[in-house]
């Protein structure tokens, strides 16, 4: 290749200065321009990032007529994402999206649509495939540590209040979308790597806690059981006013062991007689320098250098976030939901 891959970020929020650290880590990448209808936010992200001569753009359309612009990065609010990753797509841009990708069934068809049609490559934000944790889980269950999954939990638990930068629009329906959409499909997506089969159904329930202190327009705690293709169950828990430290909790259930976060218990280990605990990086913090976005940037860099797909693409996040507008219509209707929608 002889240039670097030039980078546009759009959205000039938290996360996004994540994003910019990992394109800045690899050597394949060069983050060239910032776009914030707001120009004041960008320059303040310029100075705070020390990005020198970075162009602004405070109109994305002008950003992705650049030719020197091969990547977007969406670190914009939830209800932009959809938008600009589809006009990125068809101006014929490599896509990373923040989660959730789209609010809504139509939004996420459109989008699916663009990335395919033009042939683009695309990573989801499901940052915490790159988690070791994650890693470690995915090698027990290849090797059958714990033999055939039948059940599996995965529960994001984690009040976000008003101390939050987005928490204004995010507790907003039209802004934050659901439970299961704002924070949930993070726990959704786990869900779906660790069994590797087709979600078939959906049932969901969703309530307010007694007295909504957080002041959400949407039910901000949800529970979805999920059925597969394969025959496993599964569980997904989602609260936004759960009083208690960050909790994103794992528990999978083979026929020969169990998996529980870092704590592995197995039929195929002589004499085991308690848990044995995995001494690595687990995903229990939700700030976003926690999180591996330099192993995401790096797998997104790699996909466009050798014109592979990600595990991680659009259409792969189409089924997780499938399965968060199907808990919401689940808990609205009272019936189970058949997938796909």
């Amino acid at each position: 290749m002889d240039r670097k891959l030039g980078v546009g970020i759009a959205g000039t929020g938290w996360v996004s200065g994540e994003h910019i650290k990992a394109f800045r880590q690899n050597p394949n990448t060069e983050v060239i321009a910032l776009m914030n209808p707001d120009r004041g936010l960008a320059e303040a992200k310029i100075r705070e990032m020390n990005l020198g001569q970075c162009r602004i753009y405070t109109d994305l359309d002008e950003m992705l007529k650049s030719g020197e612009i091969d990547i977007v990065s969406v670190c914009t609010p939830h209800h932009l994402h959809a938008s600009i990753a589809s006009a990125a797509a068809d101006a014929g841009k490599h896509v990373v999206i923040e989660k959730p990708i789209a609010l809504n069934l139509d939004e996420l068809r459109s989008l699916r649509c663009a990335v395919e049609k033009n042939r683009v490559k695309s990573v989801v934000g499901f940052v915490l495939r790159w988690n070791p944790l994650f890693d470690n889980i995915k090698a027990m269950l290849a090797d059958q540590t714990i033999g055939k999954v039948f059940y599996s939990e995965v529960d994001y638990l984690h009040a976000t209040d008003s101390s939050y930068g987005g928490f204004e629009w995010i507790s907003q329906k039209k802004y934050g979308g659901s439970s299961m959409l704002s924070v949930g499909c993070h726990a959704v997506d786990a869900l779906r790597w660790f069994v590797g089969s087709e979600a078939v159904e959906v049932m969901g329930c969703a309530n307010f806690s007694q007295d909504n202190r957080l002041k959400y327009e949407y039910e901000p705690n949800c529970v979805c059981l999920i059925k597969f293709a394969d025959g496993t169950i599964g569980k997904v828990a989602s609260s936004m006013e759960a009083v208690l430290p960050y909790t994103f909790n794992i528990l999978l259930l083979g026929d020969r062991g169990t998996i529980r976060n870092n704590q592995v218990f197995t039929k195929r280990w002589p004499g085991q007689t308690n848990w044995a605990t995995v001494p690595t990086i687990t995903p229990d913090s939700g700030d976003v320098s926690h999180h591996p976005f330099v192993g995401e940037i790096d797998h997104l860099v790699d996909c466009i250098l050798n014109d592979k797909e990600s595990h991680c693409n659009v259409a792969d996040a189409v089924k997780t976030h499938e399965i968060c507008l199907a808990a919401e219509i689940s808990a609205r209707e009272g019936r189970p939901v058949r997938l796909p929608l």
